[in-house]
């Protein structure tokens, strides 16, 4: 199955946090996505593995995606060795993405660096012909993704792109929403964590508006890039 866009992030919810709006557009424009979670999260304060599972299902309902992966690696535990890169590669050669979106470069929670590298290093491996993975019996064929976009999570990185997600921030405000045991509930008895804050909430759209405002749109979301992006002619650009 061959998808347009490859959504990663470490752990559960860190997709719809980081890029939900671009996935929510992109599924309305027509484009296949999938998501791929490193980890269950299985480490959060709040919630649990099985909650965090079923949180992730009916967020990726919320957004349309084509499918939901977890790699079930170990959170805060998984490293960035052959072994975890080797399980990415083969995904990427399943899948065949043209754009991944993976985890900042840098963040506050140590897994979104580690998370980030991995997949941009799998994402170079996986177009090397000498590296052989297999899919069941069938042997995979090298895959490189034509980009890797980083998108920004708690720390406030400047971004190299921003795109407009006008007309998409309901959709994705419901799907990081959907993660009911992680965020902001005046009801709630678990304790608090840097994420379950009101504050932290209404960031989310906050960020987006305030990024909108610098491009000239009304939300938009950030992305950091590994190498210069092109473009046909100077009027592609807003």
């Amino acid at each position: 199955m061959k998808i347009d866009i490859l959504a990663i992030g470490a752990h559960p919810d860190d997709v719809e946090l980081g890029c939900g709006g671009v996935i929510a557009k992109e599924v309305a424009n027509g484009k296949s996505v999938g998501i791929i979670d490193l980890t269950r999260g299985e480490l959060g304060t709040r919630g649990t593995a099985e909650t965090r599972d079923i949180e992730a299902d009916d967020a990726a309902k919320i957004l349309g995606v084509d499918f939901r992966v977890n790699m079930g690696f170990a959170d805060g535990f998984f490293i960035n060795d052959k072994k975890h890169q080797l399980e990415i590669i083969k995904m990427i050669r399943k899948y065949q993405p043209d754009v991944v979106l993976c985890n900042a470069v840098d963040d506050r929670h140590i897994d979104h660096g580690k998370g980030s590298k991995l997949v941009s290093d799998a994402c170079f491996l996986s177009g090397l012909i000498k590296i052989e993975t297999h899919d069941g019996e069938e042997q995979q064929n090298p895959w490189r993704p034509k980009q890797v976009y980083h998108y920004i999570q708690w720390k406030n990185l400047e971004p190299d792109l921003a795109v407009d997600i006008s007309g998409f921030i309901d959709k994705k405000m419901a799907s990081v929403l959907a993660y009911k045991t992680q965020f902001y509930d005046s009801n709630s008895k678990e304790p608090e964590t840097p994420i379950s804050s009101k504050n932290f909430t209404d960031s989310i759209i906050y960020r987006a508006r305030d990024l909108g405002r610098l491009v000239g749109v009304e939300h938009a979301e950030g992305f950091t890039v590994e190498r210069h992006i092109a473009v046909d002619s100077l009027f592609d650009i807003k």
